[in-house]
């Protein structure tokens, strides 16, 4: 049965600094019908991702900011409950930027059917999803690692690092995180096979660590916060190091910009090449990107690790808590039953190697 209204987060208030729960309202709207061409598309899962914070603001981005009373946007899978579009047939699964919300309508653009029997239908928004191409093509794209070299991951733990530190493995490469608990640098050191871990929160000398954790220096850095941890592996970086900038987690929800470093002389002197990304740079070959990925999911050489919160009114704490890092694995909001029957739960934490 599908119910004449369902619920949404809208962007009530643009945040100064860190958001709060009073920035997000909760609504109840009615179900939208699909015209002809559409399909309707019961959410499953939503996917809470840094780049949020950024669509909550109205600076200049390289897309268009959330309206102050619009729907939060943001990455679903979902399962298709009625449809007039040739494409998609009922009971498709489908994943596609349909928001926070627990019904939409889709023309089909940007929206993929998923196979649930490849993997659970929840790593279409992780491993296998954003965060997987993002680390796929951020590494070897951007940073072109070479077997040998020393690639030095920061948010570690994280959707993206957790899995860079695995591909660059996978690659033939020395691999070292820095996460910001205990529990995080044992979990990319014990499960996913990071050579060496440092805890940044606690490090008494951060630069002592570094240098102990890469005894040949840093070859490329994958860089996920910026600021002072940035700043101190680039005193690190060989001659001809490759820095691939996915994020800045550490500086979305300043209120004053950070003073930037003003030591440059590291890039001249090594050569160094600096470049930002964004996953869509890749979209033309996101078949590709996802073709490999699979494979190594099936082969059991990717883990991953799951953060998942049940109910769509848990999603504005949840962006918070990531935020600020405190969750451990892809964030996810569990917004209705999965069809494919995977029990997620509200329980943190699942991890996987394989389906």
């Amino acid at each position: 049965m599908i119910p004449t209204s369902h619920r949404q987060v809208r962007l009530a208030a643009r945040p100064v600094g860190y958001p709060g729960e009073s920035d997000f309202r909760l609504v109840e709207s009615p179900v939208p019908e699909p015209g002809a061409g559409e399909f309707l598309v019961r959410v499953v899962y939503l996917s809470l991702d840094p780049y949020m914070r950024g669509r909550m603001s109205d600076a200049r981005s390289y897309v268009a900011p959330v309206a102050v009373g619009d729907v939060m946007e943001g990455g679903t899978v979902g399962e298709v409950v009625r449809s007039n579009h040739p494409g998609f047939a009922v009971g498709d699964v489908v994943e596609g930027r349909l928001g926070w919300q627990e019904y939409a309508v889709s023309a089909g653009k940007g929206v993929r059917r998923i196979d649930p029997t490849v993997a659970p239908i929840s790593t279409a928004l992780g491993v296998l999803g954003m965060p997987g191409l993002t680390a796929y093509f951020g590494l070897l794209e951007v940073g072109q690692p070479k077997a040998g070299e020393t690639v030095v991951v920061s948010a570690a733990s994280g959707a993206v690092g957790g899995l860079v530190g695995q591909i660059a493995k996978l690659k033939g490469c020395r691999a070292v995180g820095l996460a910001g608990s205990d529990a995080k640098v044992d979990y990319i050191t014990r499960e996913l096979g990071y050579d060496a871990g440092i805890n940044y929160q606690t490090t008494p000398d951060l630069e002592a660590a570094l240098r102990a954790a890469c005894p040949k220096g840093v070859d490329v850095y994958f860089d996920n916060v910026g600021g002072r941890i940035t700043e101190a592996v680039t005193r690190h970086v060989n001659v001809f190091a490759r820095i691939s900038v996915c994020g800045l987690m550490s500086q979305y929800n300043l209120t004053q910009p950070e003073v930037a470093p003003r030591n440059e002389r590291f890039v001249l002197v090594n050569r160094v090449r600096i470049q930002g990304f964004i996953v869509f740079d890749f979209a033309a070959r996101y078949k590709e990107g996802l073709a490999q990925l699979t494979a190594w999911v099936r082969a059991g050489q990717l883990r991953y690790r799951e953060d998942v919160v049940a109910g769509l009114e848990r999603a504005p704490a949840a962006l918070i808590r990531l935020l600020q890092g405190r969750n451990f694995g892809k964030m996810l909001v569990r917004v209705g039953p999965d069809p494919a029957g995977a029990v997620a739960g509200g329980a943190a934490g699942r991890t996987g190697a394989r389906p």
